[in-house]
């Protein structure tokens, strides 16, 4: 009788691990839910831009980023003038061995009130970034678009 005890508590807590373990790793699983972002607004309300930011399989290695993530939305342009665009330029930083990087990715959209919807989607990805601009017809944004004023953050692995 005195064996029997200690083998029903090991027995006992062996099954309470197996069964524990499963959901320890649901618990530290990603998630997948579309986070939505903005409106965000160009100066003087000129542009807005607003819709979704998806993460996936972040790695918090040395340098933490998402396997992937999926930007989905619309840009609109809000000036009256037909010289003027709307744009959503977002900064994706990334991870490229020991470095991070970045690249812009841009959208433009010249009709009055009208949506133009985006989507694109970028791997390692360390931080996401961005700026909405209103400024003349070009075929990208200009240097002031791109380093004047600030970038809100849309996302950052951590």
């Amino acid at each position: 009788m005195s064996l029997s005890r200690p083998v029903a508590v090991l027995a006992l807590a062996a099954g309470t691990l197996l069964a524990i373990a499963p959901a320890a790793q649901a618990a530290t699983a990603t998630t997948e839910a579309a986070a939505p972002w903005g409106p965000r607004y160009a100066p003087g309300q000129k542009a807005k831009a607003v819709g979704t930011l998806t993460a996936k399989g972040e790695d918090h290695a040395d340098l933490p980023t998402a396997d992937s993530v999926k930007i989905t939305g619309k840009v609109y342009d809000y000036a009256a003038s037909s010289k003027v665009c709307g744009w959503a330029v977002f900064r994706i930083t990334y991870r490229d061995g020991n470095q991070l990087p970045h690249k812009h990715r841009s959208v433009r959209d010249c009709t009055y009130r009208t949506a133009k919807s985006f989507s694109f989607t970028d791997s390692d990805v360390y931080q996401v970034e961005l700026k909405v601009c209103a400024e003349g017809k070009r075929s990208k944004p200009s240097l002031n678009c791109l380093y004047a004023g600030t970038w809100k953050t849309l996302y950052l692995s951590k």
